[in-house]
């Protein structure tokens, strides 16, 4: 008994040991990290919320953020566009550039929240991470959190269903009776969402109710047995509101703005929702602007929902084949992508999807020569990761009912509106229910976090493809008579090439130029040589030898060899190169 007292208090009196010391960041790992701004990712914010936590960021971290307005929407909202980069380091248009934005489908909304997170990763870690501060040094990221900030608000503010409020707001005809927006969804019920509504009809209907689960419908197809079922489904919540004999007919807006590109830009009666012309709304004309003005943006993602994809063009079958040096890049970028989201397919859209006319990001790589991908985020299959165990039993009600185990039991119920009695001017006595808005095309809350992370991380990797130039070894020949033979090369150290083929072929932006200058230095000739092992191979300029331009730029990781031929009393040259999409590279040469 003794023994143990004086044990007790010699413990009671030793000292306690220090705490391991917190460090400023969230590189992923769960302890010895504390973020500077905490920002809960397991919900969704509405659009005053999500530039308020980008302001917060650019608070935070002023040395390596900004914003400016670029343009407003169709009812006034800012678009704004945040800039990261770290100044001290180069200016943003010295470097090359990631544009980032989500959203451009106002029901898509996840896409914003992976804008935010990619920059709030990029700058928490940038004191602790060298990976994240080589990123934020050597390069800068254009972020426009919401392409459709409209759209946003109202899929947040009002009542809609998963789908809904895809379209901006400015009004549309889009049941071409000369009204406009006249006849919308009705929030019947005033729960603030739209769901389905059904009727009995005893022994005249075509589906029946689930014996295991009434909330489930199961399709009674025609048959030989004149069976029937008792209920028949009639649409999304709504009553007709413009008294034509249809219901929910023509719904707020009614456009799409990923169809309003002008690369391979289609009409209307071609391509629904493409607008009377390209860059007809404001915000697409707005950020047309920003990336014609910037040259610099090697590297493109815009974010949507939902399906698990990698996407890249062409958008239609009609536009032929990407050019061969950028698919390299396309399907390196893809195929790493597959690996770091699960569930995710790299796909191309015309032939693996579905064709699409005037959108975004085949416009960026096709006529601006960018190497850009539409992630759809988020796939139901991640609901049940072993799919041989989800309560799946094929066609609609299976899904529904997988759907339901897992909201049942995971989120106790909180996803779903159960049946309710409601008395409908038209159809008289129904039921309305259904599954909530924020259900099927978005992750539920404690799977938010890992869908940003993956995706943001993916866009992390594809800036780090971006091109990068060095001069490599470099070889100074005396040739007689005064003339000397200077060889260098040039390397891109990146799968993304300095001038994409697309660029090349179309001449799309300025070609590279590779310099040699020096004071009391005449330069006689100059070109890129064809063969390593032969210097007398090469392709010479025919005029200006002191600034060779080369429209293919530098390829995937590919090294090119450039020889001048000088002569002179100087002693030293400085050899450069200059592009649109890296950094500016030069080294001064002595000429023995």
């Amino acid at each position: 008994m003794f023994a143990l007292l004086f044990l007790t208090l010699a413990q009671a009196q030793s000292p306690v040991p220090p705490a391991a010391p917190t460090v400023q960041g969230f590189p992923g790992n769960p302890t010895g990290f504390r973020p500077k701004v905490e920002i809960p990712f397991n919900r969704f914010y509405d659009y005053p919320e999500l530039l308020a936590w980008m302001d917060k960021l650019e608070e935070n971290f002023p040395k390596l953020m900004h914003h400016e307005v670029i343009g407003h929407s169709v009812e006034g909202r800012e678009m704004r566009v945040y800039t990261l980069t770290n100044s001290e380091k180069g200016t943003d248009r010295e470097k090359p550039a990631m544009w980032i934005d989500g959203n451009v489908h106002g029901n898509e909304v996840q896409g914003g929240e992976a804008v935010l997170y990619t920059a709030w990763y990029l700058l928490e870690n940038y004191a602790t991470l060298p990976a994240a501060a080589e990123l934020v040094d050597e390069n800068a990221f254009y972020l426009l959190p919401s392409q459709n900030p409209d759209g946003r608000a109202h899929w947040f503010e009002e009542a809609h269903t998963a789908h809904s409020s895809r379209t901006g707001v400015q009004p549309h005809d889009d049941d071409r009776d000369g009204r406009f927006d006249e006849d919308p969804a009705d929030d019947l019920d005033g729960d603030g969402q739209i769901t389905q509504m059904r009727k009995y009809v005893p022994g005249e209907g075509n589906f029946r109710l689930d014996p295991d689960d009434p909330r489930l419908m199961i399709y009674v197809p025609p048959n030989d047995k004149g069976a029937k079922g008792d209920w028949i489904l009639l649409g999304e919540e709504g009553i007709d509101n413009d008294g034509d004999g249809q219901i929910n007919e023509d719904e707020k807006g009614g456009y799409d703005m990923n169809r309003a590109w002008p690369g391979m830009w289609e009409p209307d009666f071609v391509q629904y929702g493409a607008g009377p012309y390209p860059l007809y709304w404001p915000e697409t004309r707005c950020i047309a602007s920003f990336l014609f003005d910037h040259s610099n943006v090697a590297a493109l993602q815009s974010f949507h929902n939902n399906g698990g994809m990698i996407l890249r063009g062409p958008g239609a079958e009609a536009f032929g084949e990407y050019d061969r040096e950028d698919l390299q890049a396309f399907d390196e970028l893809g195929r790493d992508g597959e690996k770091m989201l699960p569930f995710y397919r790299y796909m191309v859209i015309w032939k693996d999807l579905y064709s699409v006319f005037g959108g975004f990001t085949t416009w960026a790589y096709e006529d601006l020569g960018v190497i850009s991908f539409t992630n759809e985020m988020w796939n139901t299959d991640q609901y049940y990761p072993d799919r041989s165990k989800a309560p799946e039993e094929g066609g609609r009600s299976g899904a529904d009912k997988a759907r339901h185990f897992f909201d049942d039991n995971l989120l106790l119920g909180a996803g779903y509106v159960n049946w309710h009695p409601f008395k409908h001017p038209f159809y008289g006595d129904i039921e309305i229910g259904g599954w909530r808005k924020d259900v099927g095309r978005v992750p539920p809350s404690f799977l938010v976090e890992e869908m940003l992370h993956r995706n943001a991380l993916f866009c992390l990797k594809h800036a780090k493809a971006m091109p990068k130039v060095s001069i490599g070894s470099i070889e100074v020949s005396d040739l007689g008579d005064g003339v000397k033979a200077i060889d260098a090369i040039f390397k891109n150290e990146h799968v993304i090439p300095t001038r994409t083929g697309r660029a090349a072929r179309m001449k799309i932006g300025e070609p590279d130029a590779f310099t040699i200058i020096g004071k009391d230095v005449e330069v006689l000739a100059g070109g890129f040589r064809t063969d390593r092992f032969r210097p007398e191979r090469i392709e010479l300029a025919e005029r200006e030898p002191a600034r060779l331009l080369r429209e293919d730029g530098i390829g995937p990781r590919e090294e090119l060899r450039v020889r001048w031929l000088v002569r002179g009393k100087g002693k030293k040259v400085t050899l450069a190169w200059q592009g649109e999409k890296a950094r500016d590279v030069s080294v001064e040469v002595e000429l023995k």
